[in-house]
């Protein structure tokens, strides 16, 4: 899907959420990466084959 150069990561990829996004909805809270992978602004994401990823959002330290 990926026509940039060099080209993005895969939505298989490990690091698939440095994709470049192609359409951004901040009003809605999602953006679409041009691997095809919808992220939320909870950090969960829906993969192209349909998989959810659960929000990881990093955990508050205490001090």
């Amino acid at each position: 899907m990926c026509t940039h150069t060099p080209t993005c990561p895969t939505a298989d990829s490990p690091d698939h959420e440095a994709a470049i996004v192609v359409s951004s909805h901040p009003e809605q809270g999602w953006s679409l990466l041009c691997n095809g992978v919808f992220v939320f602004e909870d950090t969960g994401e829906l993969l192209p084959d349909g998989r959810a990823v659960a929000p990881h959002r990093p955990l508050a330290v205490v001090a």
